[in-house]
């Protein structure tokens, strides 16, 4: 665990992080398990012996957020729930795909919206016998892009703006059903995805100097506000977006 002034206790809570086997979806189902939670987590790869990383400590199920009937596969598979965290994604910019083309927008549309939308809807039901403090818990991973226009990448912002409209509208519709719904908008964070942004002065160099925190993100700086809003001291929140970019937003 990063934070040696905060402990969470999430013994015997179920979880699931979507995308949970690298980058900021690993530290999320880390600091869970840590934390005494049983975790699952989801993986394009047809078994969790496909990766590199020992995935030993989670349940591993595949999904194609493209599939809606891996989706609803996976949804099935899970006997009850507490937590969902929305996190798988990616950029099709940085696969060299141009995000300005319809149907390549689409796909963006479906990966970071659409699943999420129907992922969520398929599993309100379990989350919603979840007996903690403040009940089930959805936390969706957005972005700073849904606060500035960026053409690269234009279906992966679009999306997850849409993911904060779908987020405050569930909140309403689900919160008298015992879920609770948040979205934590992280800005550049060490991933996979982002490698070559880190690696690149041209795009790391002004990020950081527009940053008031004078650094770029890691991927335990978003786990913790997850944790958080996921856990008994937020109970009273749903519907909020909270900004994990350093500053980068407000900056000028």
């Amino acid at each position: 665990m990063p934070w040696n002034d905060v402990r969470f206790d999430f013994t015997g809570t179920r979880v699931l992080v979507t995308g949970g086997t690298s980058g900021i979806g690993a530290s999320i189902a880390a600091e869970f398990a840590q934390a005494g939670a049983e975790v699952a987590v989801t993986g394009t790869r047809g078994a969790a012996s496909d990766y590199d990383e020992d995935l030993s400590r989670y349940r591993y199920l595949q999904l194609d957020l493209e599939d809606n009937a891996s989706i609803d596969a996976v949804a099935d598979a899970l006997p009850a729930l507490d937590i969902l965290v929305n996190n798988a994604g990616l950029s099709f910019y940085s696969l060299g795909l141009d995000e300005r083309d319809p149907d390549v927008f689409a796909r963006a549309m479906q990966i970071h919206l659409v699943s999420a939308f129907r992922l969520t809807s398929r599993l309100a039901a379990k989350l919603g016998k979840s007996t903690r403090p403040g009940g089930g818990a959805v936390v969706g991973i957005g972005s700073v892009t849904s606060f500035m226009g960026i053409a690269v990448t234009l279906g992966y912002g679009a999306g997850k703006t849409g993911l904060l409209g779908m987020t405050r509208g569930l909140a309403v519709d689900l919160g008298p059903k015992n879920v609770r719904l948040n979205v934590v908008a992280a800005g550049l964070t060490r991933s996979r995805m982002t490698a070559a942004a880190f690696e690149n002065p041209a795009w790391s160099e002004p990020t950081t100097a527009r940053t008031p925190l004078r650094r770029m993100g890691e991927a335990e700086d978003v786990a913790g506000p997850v944790l958080f809003l996921a856990s008994s001291a937020a109970s009273w929140i749903t519907g909020t977006t909270v900004m994990v970019d350093g500053g980068y937003t407000i900056a000028g």
